[in-house]
């Protein structure tokens, strides 16, 4: 994992200035005692952290000084703060196997979860996966747990499945609730319809969060027509007005937010290399890489265009392994740390539902990272009306 490593010898420190790039990496410092732990951290210049940490200390200086502990520098560039925060998970998750949750202080993303496993389906928000393999479904990573509560909220609004969270059992003397009363619910706790209903309005609203709204939005655009067609005009425009309350909620959808097990995509990053860039392949929530990019082609290959080179290069991850739930929680978390930073460097491009990448806006996002350019603007990205009707 860590590709350079230099032995640390005080009296020719100025050797190691010299050597020690001005560039971001992860690196470890350790002792000669096997049983001492290492000091593990990430740098954007690793020649200054360097000489902060192991130069002469200055007198009656308080910093962190290890000049005296140190035997062995190991530290592998990087080319972007993605890259590091990656690599130190890595690097310690694998030192420090019961302790590096805490070093990272990652926050475990919010996400909405559809309970299939229970009789009457409903939804909540989680922080917490569970059996990969099982029947629950989720949906994420949302910035904060007042926008996944906001979202779920808002979308079942627009359906009638449960909103308790009680397991129920259903008893025709059992009151109801306010949103029964109201007409919101279909109210299964006191069979207010049948079993087959209740499930026809979960497989509703899964749709409705594996598409990210666009079946709704196709539902009542069909129904609204088919009322103008047939002129009930007063029926058309209720429905035209739950459109207009659903489409801006939808066009605030970040488009991060995924059905987890579908959470594929492609992330381009700076590159330590010249001339090159960094893919890193995102699939059902787990990130792999990196994987070199070079911006130009081999003599050999100048003849493929850059469609069919970003694809062979795809070709040169390997297929990832399910892991567990913990690991996909946690590479979620990485994602959503680095993608909902305010300052965010690099790109990402999500598989659309058959799992194809869009080429094009890559190569153009290569060309941006490449030259340090901003990301296309948010705006700029079709809503989800406009990818409906594509």
């Amino acid at each position: 994992m860590l590709t350079h490593c230099i032995e640390f010898v005080p009296d020719s420190d100025a050797e190691l200035w010299a050597t020690a790039a001005a560039a971001p990496a992860i690196f470890l410092l350790r002792g000669d005692d096997p049983k001492s732990e290492p000091y593990i951290s990430k740098t954007a210049n690793l020649r200054r952290r360097l000489q902060r940490l192991l130069g002469a200390p200055a007198e009656h200086s308080k910093k962190l000084n290890l000049r005296d502990r140190v035997r062995w520098i190991e530290y592998t560039s990087t080319g972007s703060d993605f890259e590091s925060g990656l690599l130190l998970y890595q690097l310690l998750r694998s030192v420090f196997p019961k302790a590096y949750a805490s070093r990272l202080r990652l926050r475990f993303a919010s996400l909405v979860k559809l309970h299939l496993e229970n009789e009457f389906p409903r939804a909540s928000v989680t922080t917490r996966l569970g059996r990969l393999n099982g029947r629950n479904i989720y949906y994420g990573p949302f910035p904060s747990r007042t926008a996944a509560e906001t979202f779920a909220s808002d979308s079942l609004d627009f359906f009638k499945m449960r909103r308790c969270v009680d397991d129920l059992h259903p008893d025709p003397k059992f009151p109801g609730c306010i949103y029964s009363e109201m007409k919101m619910c279909l109210a299964p706790c006191f069979k207010g319809c049948s079993d087959e209903e209740y499930r026809v309005e979960v497989a509703r609203v899964q749709a409705y969060f594996d598409s990210g709204g666009e079946s709704l939005v196709r539902e009542i655009s069909v129904q609204r027509d088919a009322a103008s067609a047939n002129l009930e005009f007063e029926n058309a425009a209720a429905l035209h007005a739950r459109l207009d309350k659903l489409k801006p909620m939808l066009s605030q959808l970040p488009e991060i937010v995924h059905r987890i097990d579908r959470l594929s995509g492609l992330m381009v990053q700076r590159s330590a290399s010249p001339e090159s860039v960094n893919f890193f392949w995102i699939d059902a929530g787990r990130i792999s890489g990196p994987v070199t990019f070079p911006i130009q082609a081999e003599e050999h290959t100048k003849s493929q265009s850059m469609e069919s080179r970003v694809q062979a290069a795809l070709a040169a991850f390997s297929p990832s392994t399910a892991g567990t739930a913990l690991e996909t929680m946690e590479h979620v978390a990485l994602l959503k740390r680095w993608y909902y930073r305010s300052s965010r460097l690099g790109e990402v491009f999500f598989t659309d539902e058959n799992g194809m990448l869009p080429l094009r806006r890559v190569v153009r996002g290569i060309s941006r990272v490449y030259r340090g350019e901003k990301a296309e603007a948010e705006a700029s990205l079709p809503t989800t009306e406009q990818r409906s009707q594509s």
